[in-house]
């Protein structure tokens, strides 16, 4: 659908004596026609993934909550399913970690010391390594997100980050009681905070505060490893790529298909012209085979043009995948708003064209309509996709095939004549053709820039009339004199300089003025009647 709104933006300039509602409606059947065939026909080609088309850590965490929700990579699917089970084995070995034995011992060996009691980092309390404490103010290590949570982690694992090391961080532990560590168990904080309500409010303070750090640091520290890594770009480059190349297939054949579709028309004419109800079905058969082929013909011949819609197509995909990615790092980007960001894109790279490389040489009035132009039909088409996307919420989408259509169609119907009526406006729009008419009498830097191409093309012919001397020699001359100009600057006495000047003339083989007439430059400088010549 994008390919035809942005042709119609870029093509529809109806006559001033043209009937209006002609004028409209023959442009919105190339709209049409077009939406049409890329909607039904090349569809296909770009489907849109819940979830975007590369893995993110958010995104992963949703399988098996989102229904949708699947590894875009099945690498990153196999390295997660073929982790055994959260066991007790796994669990002891998260507690054996050198990390967490080495705080353990060096806190034991401070109080056996010192004396002094360890602070409960939930409670408050004191707490004590004697045997005889009670449960209540024995120091016991914990960690803050527990082993179980880290361990299953599908973030941690895309990430490719050891997870005894991340559970065993010291941003991760924290000392409290026996009791209330034997309590907590597997549990994450906010749920054990939740099934427990007759904690007091400085514990369940002190609990969330010391969880959010933990989970910060943690979520941070995933974020570095993944997205800096090798396999997140690899990922990230073939989806774009892979998008782009979709994007730019599906704007080439949809301008092939309009090209055949308009060729089969003016044939459908000449039939109807000549034969009228006496129409053979051979010559009906015939006809659509000459449409087809002289569309094709007429694609070929435009190979500028079919290489522009691939290009522009591609740049397009590409810069709307890497959004959507970008998207999803943060939250899952659904569908519609995939295809959203897409049209957009092809608007914007349209419109940035029109403004920045402006091909067509438009004066800036004229430039800013076209890029409005652009910017206006791909708004309609966002439109037209929401209007698709509430009727696809109506009964009517539900039966089958039939609802398809007409949920598509709606969209296109809704797209088109907006768009028409956009374009109408700004080309008939007195208001808008006066700042048009005003911003192109303006002085812009592309006056500017024209003027140094013309001064660009006198030096290319001035550098035509050079290419005759000897430059080899020019250059030689050119660099002695730059060598001798140098020592001039740098002389810091006039005998230096006298020197200088008497040494270059004879280097650069000139011969004095004063040599053969007159003893010394001095008095060669007295005599009035001396002329002074170089040869």
């Amino acid at each position: 659908m994008d390919t035809t709104i942005l042709n119609a933006a870029n093509n529809f300039d109806p006559y001033p004596d043209e009937n209006v509602l002609q004028s409209i409606f023959k442009q919105y059947e190339s709209v049409i026609v077009q939406s049409i065939i890329t909607s039904f026909g090349l569809d296909f080609l770009v489907k849109d993934r819940h979830g975007g088309d590369v893995d993110t850590i958010h995104n992963v965490r949703q399988i098996g909550i989102d229904d949708k929700m699947e590894y875009k990579n099945s690498n990153n699917a196999a390295d997660y399913d073929s982790m055994p089970a959260y066991s007790k084995e796994i669990h002891n070995e998260y507690h054996r970690d050198k990390n967490f034995t080495q705080i353990k011992s060096d806190a034991r060996k401070t109080y056996n010391e010192t004396g002094q009691p360890i602070k409960d980092g939930y409670t408050g309390g004191d707490l004590h390594y004697n045997k005889s404490a009670d449960p209540g103010s024995r120091a016991e290590l914990d960690h803050v997100k527990s082993t179980k949570s880290i361990y299953n982690d599908r973030g941690r694992v895309l990430a490719g980050v050891d997870g005894k090391e991340l559970a065993n961080s010291p941003d991760n532990l924290v000392f409290t009681n026996k009791s209330l560590n034997a309590s907590m168990g597997a549990m994450e904080i906010p749920e054990y905070i939740a099934a427990h309500p007759e904690l007091d409010e400085k514990t369940k303070k002190n609990m969330m505060k010391h969880y959010e750090t933990a989970t910060k640091n943690y979520e941070a520290k995933l974020a570095r490893a993944y997205y800096t890594s090798p396999k997140f770009a690899s990922d990230t480059a073939k989806a774009a790529g892979k998008v782009g190349v979709q994007m730019g297939l599906r704007q080439l054949l949809g301008f092939v298909f309009t090209e055949i579709w308009f060729s089969i028309k003016e044939e459908f004419n000449r039939l109807d012209v000549h034969f009228g109800l006496d129409l053979d079905l051979g010559d009906f058969f015939t006809s659509i085979g000459n449409g087809v082929k002289n569309g094709l013909h007429n694609a070929k011949s435009k190979y500028k043009e079919l290489f522009a819609q691939f290009a522009q197509g591609s740049i397009a995909g590409a810069l709307s995948s890497l959004t959507t990615t970008l998207c999803n790092i943060f939250f899952t980007t659904a569908k519609n708003i995939v295809k959203v960001i897409r049209q957009s894109f092809a608007s914007i790279v349209e419109a940035g064209k029109i403004l920045l490389i402006n091909p067509q040489n438009y004066p800036l009035g004229e430039r800013m309509r076209a890029a409005t132009k652009v910017l206006a039909t791909g708004a309609s088409v966002v439109l037209g996709g929401l209007v698709s996307e509430a009727v696809g919420k109506t009964p009517i989408a539900a039966i089958p095939v039939v609802g398809d259509i007409v949920v598509t169609f709606c969209g296109t119907l809704c797209t088109g004549i907006v768009s028409c009526t956009l374009l109408y406006f700004l080309d008939r729009s007195k208001i808008i053709n006066s700042i048009v008419d005003k911003l192109n009498n303006l002085h812009t830097i592309e006056d500017d820039v024209n003027y140094f191409k013309r001064q660009a093309e006198l030096f290319e012919q001035f550098a035509a009339e050079l290419m005759k001397i000897d430059l080899d020699k020019f250059k030689k001359e050119t660099a002695a004199f730059s060598s001798a100009a140098d020592k001039i600057s740098s002389a810091t006495s006039e005998e230096e300089l006298n020197n200088i000047l008497k040494k270059e003339l004879f280097a650069l083989g000139i011969k004095p003025c004063w040599e053969g007439t007159h003893d010394s430059f001095d008095s060669f400088m007295r005599d009035k009647n001396a002329r002074m010549v170089f040869e």
